[in-house]
């Protein structure tokens, strides 16, 4: 019995851990992949360094982001953080 006591808080940490950090962890990076999948040509986005522009081309991994007419820049697709409606 007195084993088994010595495990019941390394059991109950592990849960807090769990509960707290690494399953919010996993949905927000579930959730960011469902974004990255979803984006199209035209979607005003917001980049990770707070870039603010329109998608002009997609790849499977690079984006070309248009800031201004003429001024394309090309960014990883990790790197969108989110799109604007």
């Amino acid at each position: 019995m007195s084993q088994f006591q010595g495990m019941i808080p390394l059991v109950f940490m592990f849960a807090i851990f769990y509960f707290l950090l690494i399953r919010p962890q996993q949905k927000k990076a579930k959730e960011h992949r469902a974004l990255l999948e979803g984006l199209k040509k035209g979607d005003q986005v917001v980049t990770a360094g707070g870039m603010h522009g329109r998608l002009s081309a997609l790849d499977d991994q690079v984006v070309t982001l248009e800031l201004t007419p003429g001024v394309n820049v090309r960014f990883n697709k990790g790197f969108i953080a989110s799109v604007k409606n």
